[in-house]
């Protein structure tokens, strides 16, 4: 499973790049300064890359001899070697430019590390939360009778797999107001994000945020779906209404690619930060 969602974050580099060359034509990028910012890029300023393990067991990120820090200044750390040697991956793989925006990972990473907005694990899974009252899947149209069926066909197989597996009832609707979601289904919900680590959980609601979708992101995270099922999924609609009108040329595509991207990358953050065990440092020369 690593290695496809590897590939996807791969896959999406060559759209990212001539996306953003389609950019340049009408605007120009200012020196990046923020690790973080989704268009920056900088000119490569390293050579090699390692990574080492301090006397308390987490890991660094070396380029050449420098210390890898976070946009908030703090020493990058990681908690395990595994989750170590992705980041590594993403920062030997750069070119001559650095592409900020297609490492993910590093972004998560920055995101658990500094935690900008200063939240805590009981208000990340009252973000998450939120998403479960508008869950991409379970709201539902009235028309066309083909959206309909399609909707049905492809999103209740999921509804019922997720309603099962944790006990509880979540519903579809019609109207604009959604189902009505009972306190003890985001009470189940509560508790199994709270069983997440800060690291995961963040994540995870990275995740939930891509997809619109808590059910998605679960049935994801749980290996119920794949990267691709689950992107196509998200986009359902959109995709119907694509087939039968046709879409802008390129742009469909590079969208996609970015979608699974970041779902992608999403989900080896979670998985890889879950991860207790250590990796041999052959995987860094594969």
């Amino acid at each position: 499973m690593w290695r496809n969602l590897v590939r996807l974050q791969c896959q999406a580099r060559l759209a990212w790049s001539t996306r953003q060359s389609r950019r340049a034509r009408f605007a120009v990028l200012q020196p990046a300064t923020d690790l973080s910012t989704a268009t920056s890029e900088r000119k490569k300023f390293y050579q090699d890359v390692s990574i080492s393990q301090r006397e308390d067991g987490l890991f660094e990120i070396n380029l050449d001899r420098r210390k890898l820090k976070t946009p908030g200044g703090k020493l990058f750390t990681v908690p395990n070697e595994a989750l170590a040697v992705a980041v590594a991956t993403e920062w030997d793989t750069q070119k001559d430019t650095l592409k900020f925006y297609t490492m993910h990972l590093t972004t998560l990473c920055n995101t658990a590390l500094d935690n900008p907005t200063q939240r805590d694990k009981d208000q990340i899974i009252m973000a998450s939360l939120k998403f479960l009252e508008t869950d991409t899947i379970c709201y539902r149209t009235e028309e066309p009778a083909a959206l309909v069926e399609l909707q049905k066909n492809e999103w209740d197989p999921v509804l019922n797999w997720v309603e099962k597996r944790y006990n509880v009832v979540i519903g579809s609707s019609s109207s604009i107001l959604g189902p009505q979601i009972a306190e003890e289904t985001k009470d189940t919900f509560r508790q199994h994000l709270g069983s997440f680590n800060f690291w995961a959980l963040t994540g995870l609601e990275f995740v939930i945020t891509q997809l619109k979708s808590v059910v998605l992101s679960f049935g994801l995270i749980d290996r119920h779906l794949t990267v691709e099922q689950a992107v196509l999924l998200s986009r359902l609609e959109e995709e119907y209404q694509i087939r039968r009108w046709g879409n802008i040329e390129w742009a469909h595509d590079y969208d996609m690619y970015e979608l699974r991207a970041r779902t992608a990358a999403g989900t080896l953050f979670v998985h890889l930060s879950s991860e207790s065990s250590t990796i041999k440092r052959k995987l860094m020369q594969d």
